[in-house]
C-alpha cells in the first residue's frame, strides 16, 4: 500500500479542516494505506515566517513529502484563498517537491462562496509544484461538521458521502486493494467518528 502524508494548514489549535483531516487519515488506515499526519501549526513560526530551509523542522517536513507516494492537503478557506500557513509551508518545499505525487486536495469554509479556492487558489499552485495527478477535490461548510460534548464528530451525511468518495477514489489511485475499498466503502460514509472533545474553529 502506499505511504500518504495529511497536511492540515490551519493555524488554529481547534480546528475542524485538522479533525476532518484525522477522520479520512482513519479511513485511509482502514484501506491498508500507511498515513502520516502534519499539522503545519506544530512547525516553528520562526522558521516558516522567516524562510528558514535549514531549520530541521522544515527539513523534517521536506522529507516526509519526499517519502510520500499521496499527498492530502486540507485547508480553511479564508477570503476565497487557502490559508497563509498553508502557503508558508509550500513555498519553503523543493520547487517540484509534489513530482509523480497524487494529491488530494480539501477545503472548509464558512460559505459556498468559497467552493471554487480549490481550483481556482490552491489547485495551481500544487500543479506547478509537479503534481503527477491531482485527484478531483471536495468543499465542506464548517456548518456541516460538528463536534458533541462526548466528542463525536459527526458529519452532515451528504458532505460525508461525498467525502467518502473522494477518499477512495484517491486511495484506488494510489493502489488500494479493491477489496480494502469495497470493504470500507460497505460500512457506509463514515457520518461519525469519536475524537477527545474540544472546542472547534476553522
Amino acid at each position: 500500500m502506499a505511504a500518504i502524508l495529511s497536511v492540515s494548514g490551519s493555524p488554529s489549535a481547534t480546528s475542524r479542516t485538522a479533525l476532518l483531516l484525522r477522520h479520512l487519515d482513519d479511513r485511509l488506515r482502514r484501506q491498508g494505506h500507511d498515513v502520516i499526519s502534519l499539522d503545519v501549526r506544530t512547525l516553528p513560526a520562526e522558521a516558516l515566517l522567516g524562510a528558514d530551509f535549514r531549520h530541521p523542522a522544515i527539513v523534517e517536513a521536506t522529507a516526509l513529502f519526499a517519502r510520500a507516494d499521496g499527498v492530502v492537503i486540507g485547508t480553511p478557506v479564508y477570503k476565497a484563498a487557502y490559508s497563509g500557513l498553508l502557503k508558508s509551508l509550500l513555498d519553503l518545499l523543493p520547487q517540484y517537491a509534489l513530482t509523480d505525487k497524487t494529491v488530494l486536495p480539501l477545503a472548509t469554509g464558512g460559505t459556498t462562496a468559497h467552493v471554487l479556492a480549490i481550483d481556482y487558489a490552491l489547485r495551481p499552485v500544487l500543479s506547478s509544484m509537479g503534481a503527477g495527478h491531482i485527484a478531483p477535490g471536495w468543499f465542506t461548510l464548517d456548518k456541516e461538521i460538528t463536534v458533541g460534548d462526548d466528542g463525536t464528530l459527526t458529519v452532515a451525511p451528504g458532505a460525508a458521502e461525498a467525502l467518502a468518495q473522494v477518499t477512495d477514489r484517491f486511495s484506488a489511485l494510489l493502489g488500494g486493494s479493491a477489496s480494502h475499498v469495497a470493504a470500507v466503502g460497505a460500512q457506509g460514509p463514515d457520518s461519525q467518528v469519536r475524537i477527545p472533545a474540544s472546542a472547534v474553529g476553522p
